[in-house]
């Protein structure tokens, strides 16, 4: 259950996540740039050229990622991922200046290729050193998780504590860089710019997915190799290439959470600039305030969402986890000879629970993303819908950063000291790691990731839903 679990979380997740980002920001950029480029076909499609010519130079890049040994592996997905943004910034550089007319106007304002193309550059430079920053935080080789371990001498509580304060304190240098990222293109060529930095982020997409798809598979391989019984040398290697994928499962977590913060952006510039141009004279764009009551309210309701988001995604794990152990329990006392190695456990009935249990816990909160944003909209109109995208977003965005990386964080502290470092495998300090890689588990693989859908998909929903907001919304409001 834990291998497929694996597989369903860390590799479909993933990647559904890193492509709907994709698609979403590159929808975001097109429909801010049909105001500026609707007679250039070159100019329009800008946003898939970015995708088409990253696809085929990622693939190239595969070739550069030559591993001898099994403490090379980290290292040549990194070089992968710097190598590959390095010729796709080359070539964009090209593409810019063939596709985008030299000058070029957007809501009064006027823009250069060249300002587009250092927007582009600015997502994708953003894009790895949220990676490489993530990767600081996360892996064992760094001070941060070391010192996270060293916590658990004293007690599980103080694991814990030093694993949320690396988490809080990690959130600082990545909001940073994405503040950047939008400060930056902003000036250089407005929202649209934004857009363009969030799909240069996911330009070398496809690095990504294989960075993150990684992890996933050397934990599968550690788990069949203990499972089959196989030799201690064999276990040694898993467990050096499962290390190494746990810091890359978190390099492509902090990836997916900046790209879909700023592809979140993209899509409520996207939001707004549809408003616009459905209702002109209402002019939307210049009238969202943060003192008015009815944004500043949704500002705050927006903020809460990613909280209690988060609460529901986690009680759902924890009530999967007790269905599981549950039948676990049933099978030992069932299923003679389980323990002993003579008889073999039923694995599909743990592997339907979790999915049953996946299914079902998935529903409340998968209606309050969709619910809310219709829901503000139509009572209330767009610029409180506005304040509810912009305040989960922000919250969500932190949130999000601080979950994957405590969890990560978690689970190589817990890992260092199974090398044999502080005492090893078996101690008390090695109990006290093991219970926070336990806690860590939801905050990386369920709560940290699942709020790049809440960000997004409230975007998204309420960029569909503009002409209703516009045609029917603000029914408590007028």
């Amino acid at each position: 259950a834990d291998n497929v679990g694996d597989n369903v979380g860390d590799v479909a997740g993933m990647g559904a996540d890193l492509f709907g980002s994709c698609a979403e920001s590159t929808c975001a950029a097109l429909v801010i740039g049909a105001v500026a480029f609707a007679t250039n076909l070159e100019a329009l499609l800008f946003p898939i050229l970015i995708s088409a010519v990253g696809i085929p130079i990622s693939l190239l890049t595969m070739f550069t990622a030559q591993v001898k040994k099994e403490e090379d592996v980290a290292p040549a997905l990194k070089r992968l991922l710097i190598v590959a943004t390095g010729l796709s910034a080359i070539a964009m550089y090209f593409v810019s200046m063939w596709a985008l007319p030299e000058s070029f106007e957007i809501n009064g304002e006027v823009y250069t290729n060249m300002g587009v193309f250092l927007c582009y550059l600015t997502g994708a430079v953003a894009g790895l050193l949220v990676g490489l920053l993530t990767e600081y935080y996360t892996s064992h080789d760094f001070k941060p998780v070391q010192e996270v371990a060293k916590a658990s001498e004293t007690g599980a509580a103080t694991n814990i504590i030093f694993g949320l304060a690396l988490g809080y304190q990690s959130a600082a240098g990545s909001i940073l860089l994405l503040g950047a990222s939008i400060f930056i293109p902003f000036t250089m060529a407005g929202m649209y710019g934004v857009a363009i930095a969030a799909i240069g982020m996911l330009s070398t997409l496809v690095v990504g997915l294989t960075i993150d798809a990684y992890g996933p598979v050397a934990d599968n391989a550690g788990g069949i190799a203990e499972m089959t019984g196989m030799g201690e040398n064999i276990r040694d290697r898993t467990d050096v290439l499962d290390s190494a994928g746990n810091t890359t499962a978190a390099i492509g977590k902090g990836f997916a959470i900046g790209s879909a913060i700023l592809t979140s952006l993209a899509l409520f510039s996207a939001f707004l600039t549809r408003a616009d141009l459905l209702d002109p004279e209402a002019k939307i764009m210049d009238s969202i305030n943060l003192l008015d009551p009815l944004v500043l309210t949704g500002l705050f309701v927006g903020a809460m969402l990613p909280f209690l988001f988060s609460a529901m995604t986690m009680k759902s794990v924890g009530k999967a986890a007790f269905d599981m152990i549950e039948e676990v329990r049933r099978q030992f006392k069932t299923i003679p000879g389980i323990m002993e190695g003579t008889a073999e456990p039923d694995y599909e009935k743990c592997v339907g629970i979790s999915t049953e249990a996946a299914l079902r816990e998935m529903i409340p909160p998968g209606i309050l993303i969709m619910g809310t944003p219709l829901f503000v909209g139509f009572l209330f109109g767009v610029p409180a819908v506005a304040g509810i995208l912009a305040g989960s977003l922000v919250s969500g965005g932190v949130l999000a950063i601080a979950s994957a990386n405590s969890g990560g964080a978690w689970d190589n502290a817990k890992k260092y000291i199974e090398k044999g470092n502080l005492g090893g495998k078996g101690t008390e300090t090695h109990k006290a790691a093991v219970v926070g890689d336990t806690v860590g588990d939801p905050f990386k693989d369920t709560s940290g990731p699942s709020l790049n859908i809440l960000v997004k998909l409230s975007a998204i929903l309420s960029l569909v839903f503009v002409p209703f907001f516009i045609q029917y919304g603000g029914l408590l409001t007028g």
